[in-house]
């Protein structure tokens, strides 16, 4: 292309572009490029030449046709920023930067680093969405040459385009530049899936070969009666776009709805639903398979009238309404807001109505397309692992949409497959938090429940409530998955620190020392640490020994008791009763629910404890808090440990439903139906069976180890005793871990 070609492209559709900086560019990037060579021997300046025509296709104004001349001057030549910023502004210095950037970042390198690179990508496409124009028509251009590189290279680059730069596209509404980006990408990818599809679409257009021009006439025909002016475009679903919705909703071939489809275009809104009209009373339609995306545009401005019909030749046939301007939003997305550049009218067919402030520079909030971008920018300021930001903004880069509605009728857009926790974390992420239920259309329903299209959502709170760290399993978008990692980790952070807390407490205590929060602060540098939670979480996860904050705080304490090196069972026995009664008189009970209101419990792991045993708890950092009952011959194991002992007590309502874990152990003769004359008892006792062992023993007998539920000790007792009148039951006995 010619420089003068190149200008009038331009001028066609912006009489008041400057060509004097077009041609000052164009010149500027031949020279700075000279007799460099692309892979398939055609000169490099051809590269930013095609570049730049693309974007005049999309009809860009002359600021960013510059930018996409000069993209590579300062990568591959030696023009410099400065030298760029005073021959053309610092404004397309800056942008030619922010390309430069943009190229070096390797986007399929391990998951650290494409997630680092992929935070840069999205913040200087933030900074200025004309960076992610030229980066499109960049690699939509280096696509069209891709067969001219080495395969290695080949295939890391079309798979790039496959993850990062076609959704992006997509996201930004400019579905015909997706579509090719993904096209040609996955001709490469999987060469073998793609042959397959092209085969069968060659077999359909054989069985229905003139079906896209019977109902391109048909349709024509009848608008024209109903004096609509209408262009009607037939088409076929792109291989890839086949490949996964195959692949999404796990169907085969001959089960997709959409494969045939029509573009209607229209002048007006009016036209658009008289059409709808016209087809509608022409052939029967889809159940469920209408939707209104002018009355509810999609996030990246999609405006269009979905529907399915039942065509010529029994031929499910999708139909797609819309207006010129709508039609050229579907095409260029967000790149046709450009067209409002200050200064540039829009043309014939273009949008009429201008959105306030949309200049092409640091687009408004009014363009939707772009919402989705600074959301996900938003993410930057989270904290997130570079990981998890990565996976996030996938998640949100390939979902299709629903849409569902609060009480109050606000729209909310969300991937398909979304949950009300979902829903729950886009309204507010405090919301999101607090949510214990939901209904949806006035009916109470599971939050596991898939949100479809329409749904009216009702949140319903609790305040104080955490969410769930099994919830992550359950949502789609990154903002929810984000947000429920963060306030699992806030809430095992704040167990820990209770832990730790108890910890540090019965260490003072045992060292009869004064014991404050400010007295522990004044002593964080001696420990390593800044943050007072923080050193407790520390405590609790026993990675600072509590002893060692006594000593930050009273450097000069020392532990006047040594441990007692190996004292015999009676002593540990003796010493454990002594413990536990010192406890009962001096400590005040801890409610077994929830110690500290945010302590793990949990029982005895081989025999649990019910209540009415008298029990002791063990804490364990990094875990929680362990129930013995006093009786256990486990306790010997934490002699040495004082400081880990807790009292407790049973708190159970006595009309509480709770269950609590006991282990018994049975022997019995071995004679038939004997296991289950044992297990009758047991649930005509009202009691659960949660595990059972057989271990075979001499003399025709065996014995069972069973883990039972009970209310509480008497409870226990009585299901004990049944199981003992039991003819071929030898002996039966609770089993104390």
């Amino acid at each position: 292309m010619r420089q003068y070609e190149l200008v009038e492209r331009v001028t066609r559709y912006n009489p008041a572009a400057d060509e004097g900086l077009l041609n000052k560019a164009y010149v500027y990037a031949m020279q700075k490029h000279g007799a460099q060579i692309r892979a398939n021997g055609d000169p490099y300046f051809s590269h930013p030449l095609e570049v730049a025509a693309i974007l005049t296709d999309l009809k860009l104004d002359d600021a960013t046709i510059a930018v996409a001349l000069l993209h590579d001057t300062i990568e591959d030549t030696d023009a410099t920023r400065s030298e760029i910023d005073a021959m053309f502004g610092e404004d397309i210095g800056r942008l030619v930067e922010g390309l430069t950037k943009i190229k070096k970042l390797d986007l399929v390198s391990k998951k650290a680093a494409q997630a680092e690179n992929l935070r840069k990508l999205l913040l200087a496409i933030s900074a200025d969405i004309r960076v992610l124009l030229v980066k499109l028509a960049d690699r939509l251009h280096n696509m069209r040459t891709l067969h001219f590189m080495p395969p290695e290279k080949r295939g890391r680059i079309a798979e790039e385009t496959l993850e990062i730069y076609a959704p992006l596209a997509g996201r930004m509404g400019m579905q015909d530049m997706r579509e090719e980006l993904e096209e040609i990408a996955f001709r490469v990818v999987n060469p073998e899936a793609l042959e397959t599809i092209v085969r069968r679409l060659a077999e359909l257009a054989l069985r229905h070969k003139d079906l896209i021009s019977d109902i391109e006439t048909d349709l024509g025909r009848r608008f024209a009666e109903r004096g609509i002016n209408a262009r009607v475009i037939g088409r076929r679903k792109r291989p890839y776009s086949i490949f996964r919705k195959m692949e999404r909703k796990a169907v085969s071939f001959e089960q997709l709805s959409d494969i045939f489809g029509f573009r209607v275009v229209v002048d007006s809104l009016e036209d658009c639903y008289a059409a709808l009209g016209v087809i509608h009373t022409t052939w029967p339609t889809v159940p469920g398979r209408f939707k209104d995306y002018i009355s509810t545009p999609k996030q990246n401005d999609y405006r269009s009238i979905h529907t399915t019909v039942i065509g010529p030749q029994h031929q499910r046939v999708e139909l797609q309404i819309r207006t010129e301007a709508m039609h050229r939003v579907a095409e260029f997305g967000i790149a046709a807001h450009a067209l409002y550049k200050d200064g540039i009218a829009p043309q014939k067919g273009m949008p009429v109505e201008r959105p306030p402030g949309a200049s092409l520079t640091g687009f408004s909030a009014e363009v939707k397309a772009y919402e989705w971008l600074r959301r996900t920018i938003q993410m930057l300021a989270d904290g997130d692992t570079p990981e998890e930001f990565l996976e996030h903004t996938k998640l949100e880069l390939f979902q299709d949409q629903v849409f569902c509605f609060t009480p109050k009728g606000r729209l909310i857009a969300l991937p398909r497959g979304a949950t009300p926790i979902d829903f729950a974390y886009a309204v507010h992420t405090n919301v999101g938090d607090t949510t214990v239920g939901v209904r949806i259309n006035g009916r109470t329903m599971a939050l596991s429940t898939e949100l479809q299209n329409g749904d009216e959502v009702e949140i319903i709170r609790a305040e104080g409530h955490v969410p769930q760290a099994a919830w992550e399993n359950l949502v789609r978008t990154g903002k929810a998955r984000s947000s429920i990692r963060r306030a699992t980790r806030v809430a095992v952070r704040k167990q820990y620190a209770g832990l730790g807390r108890l910890l540090v407490e019965r260490a003072f205590r045992k060292a009869e020392l004064a014991f404050d929060d400010a007295l522990l602060k004044a002593a964080l540098p001696r420990l390593a640490q800044s943050d007072l939670d923080d050193m407790l979480a520390g405590v609790g996860r026993g990675e600072i020994p509590p002893g060692n904050v006594v000593k930050a705080v009273y450097p000069d304490y020392r532990d006047p008791s040594p441990a007692s090196a190996n004292p015999s069972p009676s002593q540990s026995a003796q010493a454990r009763r002594s413990r536990a009664k010192k406890a009962n008189a001096g400590i005040a009970p801890v409610p077994i629910r929830g110690i500290e209101g945010n302590l793990a419990v949990h029982y005895a792991p081989d025999g649990g404890a019910v209540p009415g045993d008298r029990i002791i708890g063990i804490i364990t950092p990094g875990e929680g808090v362990t129930i013995y009952p006093i009786q256990s011959p486990s306790l010997k194991n934490f002699d040495e440990f004082p400081d880990r002992w807790l009292d407790v007590r049973w708190e159970v309502d006595q009309d509480s439903d709770q269950r609590f874990p006991a282990r018994i152990s049975i022997t019995v003769l071995n004679e038939p139906g004997t296991l289950a004359q044992v297990t009758q008892v047991i649930a005509a006792a009202d009691s659960n069976i949660s595990n059972l062992r057989i271990r075979q023993m001499p003399d025709d007998f065996s014995e069972l180890v069973i883990d039972i539920e009970v209310a509480n000790l008497k409870h226990l007792t009585r299901v004990i005793a049944g199981i003992r009148a039991l003819p071929a039951v030898s002996s039966a006995s609770r089993v104390y871990g």
